[in-house]
């Protein structure tokens, strides 16, 4: 076989697998149904996003100098737990022996790339907090597709660190008001991973519907981009969560 042809074949390999890939069974999460072909979402994703790639990297060597030491908690997801604004997650998390992983512009699949090259077997944190999906949606997006990859995300966090308890958040508010298509497919899609909760490993908390007010309108003062909080936003978030963070770490976490 010629040099050449060699190259084509591995090509055509290489753009294969992706398509096998989701050709494979996916069992059932999360209460969902099992399902004949695994959606992309529940798929591990290398991005073709080179901030995302080089935050990552970052990511891993940052817990491999960890050399084994345990974390109390993990944050992990995309741009809004990357941007947890540092004195509100400090103030917070910081005694807590927290470690944020969230990347900018992560997808389920991203994260679950991720997942196969994160230490939980060292870290073996208490707590892991899971906020992931919102870059999955689209108007025409599936709401049980994003739901598998989520439920997928769990279930490998506890096929990895069986001691540590979940805490998965629903998708935070999208656009200004309730009438908005993504804000539509957000909803359904918080409905479906909210039986991801068995309440005993893993816990749901939707502490995003804090954000809204009494129309359901998303400020800008709270999310000037109708996403991603701003300070108050995130300080609204961390207060929110604090009962429930607070009953699933043990004492000695605090």
């Amino acid at each position: 076989m010629t040099p050449h042809r060699a190259l084509l074949l591995a090509i055509a390999m290489a753009l294969a697998i992706p398509a096998a890939a989701l050709a494979q069974p996916m069992p059932g999460v999360c209460g969902l149904p099992a399902r004949a072909a695994r959606p992309a979402d529940a798929q591990p994703t290398y991005l073709p996003i080179p901030s995302w790639r080089e935050r990552a990297t970052l990511l891993e060597r940052e817990l491999a100098a960890r050399q084994g030491a345990r974390a109390g908690m993990l944050f992990l997801g995309d741009s809004i737990v990357e941007g947890w604004y540092q004195v509100v997650f400090d103030l917070f998390y910081a005694q807590r022996g927290a470690i944020n992983l969230g990347i900018g512009g992560d997808t389920t699949q991203g994260l679950l790339w991720r997942l196969a090259r994160t230490p939980l077997n060292t870290l073996r944190p208490r707590l892991v907090v899971v906020l992931i999906g919102t870059n999955n949606l689209w108007p025409s997006k599936a709401p049980e597709d994003v739901a598998y990859g989520i439920g997928e995300v769990i279930s490998q966090i506890r096929q990895r660190s069986p001691d540590s308890r979940i805490l998965l958040l629903g998708l935070m508010p999208r656009g200004p008001g309730p009438e908005h298509p993504l804000r539509q497919l957000q909803q359904k899609v918080n409905t479906l991973i909210a039986r991801c909760a068995d309440g005993v490993s893993v816990f749901y908390a939707d502490p995003g519907a804090l954000l809204l007010d009494a129309q359901g309108r998303l400020p800008a003062q709270i999310a000037q981009d109708f996403l991603h909080p701003s300070w108050v936003g995130y300080g609204i978030l961390s207060g929110a969560l604090e009962p429930t963070i607070r009953r699933l770490l043990p004492p000695a976490a605090n």
